[in-house]
Order: structure tokens, then sequence, then C-alpha cells
């Protein structure tokens, strides 16, 4: 029994299939012209809608039609009333026609749902799909912690902390376009960052849970002298020493639950370095990245009930 995935991020599209067990994800980063920092929703839109065809084509070669018991699809952002944003809507039109057509079940869930899952099944810890945790949300547009709880075979997050502005991905990428990187810059500037030999870092304000990221990107303006190595470690050792401020201050207040890290902004090696002696829940950086995978464990679960 095989369900299939869909996701269609303002970044990324993907489409997956799991049974149970295993699973292939297939996914293309949307193509933004140097320099630039994203993309409009509608060229998101475009590109989504001609990426599409071929990665399912990629994907469907592997399976049997009969095999498919449901699918399941990213319909907004995150599971809260006014979340909406459009390039979602060519994962659903896909998701629907699919599941008219092999007349199985449609699941629909948040994106933001989907990065839980799929952190949670690629890290091997399932188990916490049925009990409370706090997880992060780390991305291009979301710096988020949450308290995440059971609900029903899905998860209800409840945002506690993060940032009060610009998220962790937008300083990074903002941080990549003052180096002349290609976007996203995530990648790049954790390579950049291994060069590093200085340790310096501003000691972001985090009073309970919750940061500012705005001053930082002055900071880190200043701080670049032509050092890109340099430059690079330094915002993400800013980002990582904020991140675990309100991470500590969060397992205070919710002592004993166990924090579990998802979205692309997760992979980053110097942010898992700074967390380790916290025993964080770390999925494999590939699943850390937007991907249809957690929505396809969503609705193979979701199937079960």
């Amino acid at each position: 029994m095989s369900v299939i995935g869909f996701d269609t991020s303002n970044y990324t599209t993907s489409i997956a299939c799991f049974d149970g067990n295993d699973g292939i994800n297939c996914s293309q980063l949307l193509p933004v012209k140097q320099g630039q920092l994203g993309l409009r929703q509608s060229d998101a839109v475009f590109h989504h809608t001609k990426s599409l065809p071929e990665l399912s084509g990629r994907l469907f070669s592997h399976l049997d039609a009969a095999d498919i018991q449901a699918v399941g699809v990213s319909t907004r952002p995150r599971a809260v009333e006014g979340s909406y944003m459009p390039c979602f809507l060519v994962g659903y039109t896909h998701a629907r026609m699919l599941s008219d057509l092999l007349h199985v079940p449609l699941f629909e869930v948040s994106h933001q749902q989907g990065h839980v899952a799929a952190s949670l099944w690629s890290a091997g810890r399932m188990d916490l799909m049925d009990r409370a945790h706090l997880a992060w949300h780390l991305s291009g547009g979301t710096t988020e912690l949450l308290l995440v709880e059971p609900e029903g075979k899905n998860v209800r997050c409840t945002r506690i902390g993060g940032t009060t502005d610009i998220s962790a991905g937008q300083l990074i990428d903002r941080t990549g376009q003052l180096l002349g990187l290609p976007f996203p810059s995530g990648k790049h500037l954790d390579v950049l960052s291994k060069d590093a030999v200085l340790n310096d870092v501003f000691s972001v304000k985090c009073p309970e849970m919750e940061f500012s990221l705005s001053g930082l990107q002055n900071k880190v303006e200043k701080y670049h002298t032509g050092s890109a190595a340099e430059t690079a470690a330094y915002a993400l050792r800013c980002i990582a020493y904020a991140v675990r401020k309100a991470t500590e201050n969060a397992l205070k207040a919710y002592p004993g639950l166990e924090v579990v890290f998802s979205g692309g902004v997760a992979s980053n090696s110097l942010l898992r370095a700074e967390m380790a002696d916290l025993a964080p829940v770390f999925c494999a950086p590939k699943y850390a990245t937007d991907n249809a995978m957690g929505v396809a464990v969503l609705a193979h679960r979701l199937l079960e009930v």
C-alpha cells in the first residue's frame, strides 16, 4: 500500500511516495536569478506548473497505479486561520485530479506539519508523532518555535516562540546576497563558514523564547570586511546563539520535552554542532529542506484511521 504526497512551496516543487516504511522524494528547486531573493507568487506558480509533470513522470515510472491507496497534499503554509499562498494551489490541483482519477482519498495538511513529519520519520523518531514535543521550523520564510501535540494521526503546531521580524532563512539569504552567492544561500554559507578562524558572535537578546534578527542583519553588513568565510560564520553563529537561547528558555518552560529541528536551516552543520549537547532530534539534511515526504507520511497515517 503506497500513498503519494505533493508539496509546492515558494522555493521547491516536490512529489513523493511512501509505503509505511520507505519512500522516494523527487524535488526541484525553483529557478531564482542571481542577486534576487526569492520569487513572486505568480512566477512560483508558473515554475511549479512546469516542473510537476517531469517530477511525477520520474516518480510514477516506478509505481503501479493499483498500489496507490491515498494522496496527500500541503495546501497552506501553516494550519492556522488566514495562512495562504497561491503556490500551494498547484500541488492541490494535481493531487485532486490524481485522487479523483484513482478514486482514493485526498488528505490535506499544512507545509509546516509536513516538515515536522519528515523530520521525525527521517530521524527514526515517529514515536514523537504521538507525544508532545518542541519543534523548530527554520526556513526561508519561517523561524518558529512550536509546541507540537498529537491531533489524531496528525499534529497540532502552536507557536510559542521564534523571531519577531525576519526569519533565519531570510538573514542567511541576505548574507548570501551580500557575498554574491546563489539563492538559496544556506548550503553555500555552510561550506564557507568551515574556513573561518574567528569566533566572533553578537549576543542576540532573547529574554524568553522570542528574538529579533533585523538588528543582526545590520551587524552582519558592518562585519563584512572582505572575508567571505568570516562573514558567513558570523551570521550563522549569531543565528545559532539566538536559537540556542530560545531553546534553553523553552526547556525551562516545558521541562522533559524533546526538541526537534525541521526546515532548510536545520541542515546547517554549525547549528547542529551548537545544539548537540541539548540532545535535539535532527533529521537527515535532505529531509530538512522542503520536500513532499512528510506530506506522504501524514497521508499514510491518516489513511490508517
